[in-house]
């Protein structure tokens, strides 16, 4: 069974950090793209980070740039999310997402696979 599991959302204080971790099972990262997207409550869905193994690219939103930081461990077939210097502007629910051969950015449509998301709340 393909899946994608996301995991490190919680609760932080404003200027704080979380690093999330997108697990994948059943396929193996090296000829897909990850992406990162977040939603909000009341707002659309936008894409935050992505990082392609095979198209050798990364990308972040302007609004993360410089905070935060995504890589990949092939070996644990897992994408991880650094994010620091939180703000209560991140908070939002968490999604990694897939596709094939693919480079950054990820659009967020016509994505292979999906995870159920990870909330993360940034207190002021």
């Amino acid at each position: 069974e393909v899946q994608l599991v996301e995991s490190g959302g919680g609760l932080v204080q404003a200027g704080g950090s979380l690093r999330l971790s997108c697990a994948a099972s059943g396929f193996t990262f090296d000829d897909y793209a990850i992406g990162w997207f977040r939603q909000a409550p009341g707002k659309q869905r936008e894409r935050v980070s992505c990082i392609s193994n095979s198209y050798d690219s990364t990308y972040y939103t302007g609004s993360v740039k410089g905070r935060f930081t995504i890589s990949v461990d092939n070996a644990k077939n897992t994408v991880y999310l650094q994010m620091n210097i939180l703000k209560p502007e991140d908070t939002a629910t968490y999604y990694c997402a897939a596709r094939w051969s693919s480079w950054c950015p990820l659009d967020d449509y016509g994505l292979d696979y999906w995870g159920k998301g990870t909330l993360v709340t940034v207190s002021s």
